[in-house]
């Protein structure tokens, strides 16, 4: 079948095979350029066919030279239609191990169940023994609970009153103005059992108690802050208290490791283009400016790039791994410079549909956007017809 991009709401409803296999050979070519990391031998990464947690395995892959265990949730394609992105990016990464003689096991399914921490539990015993770095990095809007099996749905909310912000329709390279109702009580709670750190927990629980952490492991989540600009529909928003939870799940996990001399990090990252921030009002505005003014800067990075530099500078460097004063790793630290963030705000103030290609990058936005579920690459044929079983 020949494949196009189908888009609603800014969601990109499909994947193409090729150029999924084309933005993995691009990461892994940026990390095989940039020289080989002194970093772990054996990662278990939860969450690892898109966005962070895929950049983290072939950092850890292809820049350390590990062993690597991939959990994800993700549907294959069909005779009559294309898998997900992260499907396809998911089967390459493993052709590409396999290619480089590196050693690597993929699980397909639930990772909040109890039954998929058991089953990856037994593989590290069979085929790698310990662990020493693993990455929680998953991203869903759905949760069912391990032992009663209630689904919690997240909501992308304000708390409190409604917003109304400036925004961007990346697809029509339009300013629009979007309102958000506030959430309710059980809309944040149920937000925070999603995409809080109880199932991060729950997992080093199960690591730790198998006994598959080598002595000194690491283990490290994803989280996001970003410029007050975001901050009622982010930070201060459902998803803020959702991270906020996470990041304070952090200090339970570390006293859990201190038997094995281990610890457990939040890495605050920057601003990317992902299915969900395309969907937060303001966001796709924000990182859009964003883009520009670290562009000009020399300064910009999409995941990989983190990655490597989180690796490289912060968890593997060989001293003491350095945090801000709540213990987190601070990733963001060139999005949230003072010259960078006034400059963005400066653009905020004056963006609108008239100026936007002066003030802000929505090609670039729109790129990565595409970029994401495998469109928008040179060398790779749009029209051509494609095996979405391939």
């Amino acid at each position: 079948m020949v494949v196009k991009p189908m888009i609603r709401n800014n969601i990109c409803m499909n994947s193409h095979p090729a150029g999924c296999k084309k933005f993995v050979d691009l990461q892994i070519d940026y990390v095989k350029s940039q020289g080989k990391l002194d970093g772990p031998k054996n990662v278990l990464v939860v969450g690892s066919s898109t966005g962070y947690g895929l950049a983290s395995r072939i950092v850890s892959a292809f820049g350390c030279g590990a062993s690597t265990i991939g959990v994800y949730f993700e549907k294959e394609g069909s005779a009559k239609r294309p898998g997900t992105a992260g499907w396809y990016n998911a089967r390459h990464f493993l052709k590409r191990a396999e290619e480089a003689g590196l050693k690597a096991h993929d699980f397909n399914g639930d990772a909040f169940s109890h039954d998929m921490k058991r089953q990856v539990i037994e593989l590290i015993k069979k085929e790698y023994g310990k662990i020493d770095l693993f990455v929680y990095s998953l991203a869903s809007g759905v949760r069912p609970d391990p032992d009663t099996g209630e689904l919690y749905r997240s909501a992308l909310k304000p708390i409190g009153s409604a917003y109304t912000s400036k925004s961007l329709d990346p697809a029509k390279r339009e300013v629009t103005t979007a309102t958000m109702e506030p959430a309710t009580e059980e809309e944040i709670a149920a937000t925070v059992k999603v995409m809080g750190g109880e199932d991060w927990q729950l997992w080093v629980d199960a690591l730790v108690e198998a006994g598959v952490l080598a002595e000194g492991a690491i283990t490290v989540a994803y989280s996001y802050i970003g410029p007050k600009i975001t901050y009622p529909v982010y930070r201060d928003g459902t998803i803020g208290k959702a991270k906020e939870h996470l990041e304070s799940t952090a200090s339970v996990l570390t006293d859990k490791l201190s038997s094995l001399g281990g610890k457990a990090y939040v890495s605050v990252n920057k601003a990317v283009v992902t299915r969900a921030s395309a969907v937060i009002p303001a966001v796709p505005l924000y990182i859009s400016i964003l883009f520009k003014v670290m562009k000009q800067k020399g300064l910009h990075e999409d995941c990989i790039e983190q990655i490597y530099r989180l690796y490289r500078d912060r968890l593997y460097k060989g001293t003491e791994v350095e945090v801000d004063e709540l213990g987190r790793i601070r990733i963001d630290d060139w999005e949230m410079r003072e010259d960078v963030q006034n400059e963005v705000l400066d653009a905020w103030n004056k963006v609108e549909t008239a100026n936007l290609e002066e003030l802000a990058d929505p090609d670039g936005y729109w790129q990565s956007f595409l970029n994401i579920n495998g469109f928008g690459f040179d060398g790779v044929d749009y029209d051509a017809d494609v095996d979405p079983l391939d």
